[in-house]
């Protein structure tokens, strides 16, 4: 059940404590893919686990703006600080947790919020009347992980499955011309880079000409499935925390 589209009378009537937050980002995703690609694919893959998912579970509205300073430079792109996200998203869980729905998982399609959302989520499950874990679909999709960029294959793949009205076509060759193989400029280990205009010109990482429908596809489903198996493992899963000694 989506919570954006039910009235209030649905959702008292629902007999789960299980629900998805989508979490996404505005921010920029090179000439040919929407700003907000990160919240598309993110709901995309919350509302596709929980159709898979055998059992009910209601569906948040999405958080549409995370941590994106490092797209700074690109026009469009919005960002909060870290503290707003983790306290933003801490209040929307303990809301959904005032229904009923305490134990929520986080939907995440920007690489940007990981971090935080992990953080965010022990701090849920150990102080609040909740328990929350963040999933990153992008993670979630197997051998196909390797060769996540930004706005490269895998995104544009699963936008041209869910969502091909909003990506630019006669768009992806100068996406491709303009994209940086990987992320960052390393160092050994060091990124020595904050901002990704320091090394993409277009923002794109990755090749999007290698990301079709087809794959868009077999994208969904994998990360479909993984959320419909932790959704499970959530709901018999003990939650009570143990005591100090």
């Amino acid at each position: 059940m989506k919570l954006a589209e039910a009235t209030w009378t649905d959702a008292d009537a629902a007999e789960t404590d299980l629900a998805l937050l989508p979490v996404g980002s505005t921010e920029q995703h090179g000439p040919h893919a929407p700003l907000g690609t990160d919240t598309l694919t993110a709901e995309t893959v919350a509302e596709a686990g929980a159709d898979r998912y055998d059992g009910e579970v209601v569906v948040a509205p999405a958080v549409p703006v995370g941590i994106a300073e490092e797209h700074r430079q690109f026009t469009g792109t919005l960002w909060v600080s870290e503290s707003t996200f983790r306290a933003y998203v801490r209040d929307v869980v303990g809301s959904l947790a005032h229904h009923g729905f305490d134990r929520v998982v986080l939907v995440n399609g920007h690489g940007g919020n990981v971090a935080a959302l992990r953080e965010i989520a022990g701090t849920i499950t150990r102080h609040d009347r909740a328990y929350a874990v963040p999933f990153t679909w992008f993670e979630e999709v197997g051998d196909h992980a390797a060769e996540m960029g930004h706005g490269g294959p895998l995104e544009t793949a699963l936008l041209r499955h869910a969502h091909p009205e909003f990506v630019r076509e006669d768009r992806i060759e100068s996406a491709r011309e303009g994209a940086s193989d990987g992320w960052g400029d390393w160092q050994g280990r060091t990124n020595l880079a904050f901002d990704s205009a320091e090394f993409t010109e277009n923002g794109v990482i990755g090749d999007p000409a290698a990301g079709d429908a087809d794959r868009g596809a077999t994208l969904e489903g994998l990360a479909a499935d993984a959320l419909a198996a932790l959704l499970a493992a959530i709901e018999d899963r003990d939650i009570s925390r143990p005591s100090h000694k």
